[in-house]
């Protein structure tokens, strides 16, 4: 029988947020520049990269930080595909969304190697624990969502990939599903570990 496993060189970036969000944006887009150059193929941020973990108090003066997808990208996804444009690599990487007025998400971007927003993931369990007060923030994302956002897998010029966010891995049906949907890799920004 003929192995026709392929091997993948993941780049899975962390580092520290301090409160401006074009700082953590720089440090981001240089991580993963690094990252390319040193062979990674897919390459995914932490949970949220843009701020500091801002959930750990329930402020409203922290939706100013969320920023569009779909249908008009932000400045924060413009940069992100032009990095993967540039390096030809597939980025996954996590994002405060708005995506209406009143309407707020945890959002994963699935960048191609082209620069191609391939699609989204908005994240679908949401704590509501002491410091996690996310629902304070965050639409839970939605499985039949017109956007694609449900637990489903893209094809990229890496391999078929697969995304959940943070919380949703203690849920095994969310791996399950995307692995039906033919993920080969799940990947999982978090801010937790």
């Amino acid at each position: 029988m003929k192995n026709t496993q392929k091997t993948v060189t993941l780049g899975l970036l962390q580092h520290a947020c301090g409160t401006d969000p074009k700082a953590n944006l720089a440090a981001t887009l240089e991580a993963a520049r690094t990252a390319a150059r040193e062979g990674a193929q897919i390459i995914c941020t932490q949970e949220l990269f843009g701020t500091q973990y801002f959930c750990q108090s329930e402020n409203h003066g922290n939706y100013g930080l969320a920023e569009p997808i779909q249908p008009n990208p932000g400045p924060t996804t413009q940069a992100i595909q032009a990095l993967a444009r540039e390096e030809k690599v597939v980025i996954i990487a996590s994002l405060f969304e708005q995506r209406a007025p009143g309407i707020f998400h945890n959002t994963a971007i699935i960048i191609d190697a082209d620069g191609a927003l391939l699609g989204i993931y908005r994240k679908m369990h949401i704590p509501d624990d002491p410091l996690y007060y996310e629902k304070f923030y965050f639409t839970p994302g939605d499985v039949g969502d017109v956007n694609n956002s449900g637990f489903r897998a893209w094809e990229t010029a890496f391999g078929k990939i697969g995304v959940l966010i943070c919380w949703d891995q203690w849920y095994p049906e969310a791996a399950r599903l995307t692995a039906l949907a033919g993920a080969e890799i799940i990947l999982i920004p978090t801010a937790i570990g």
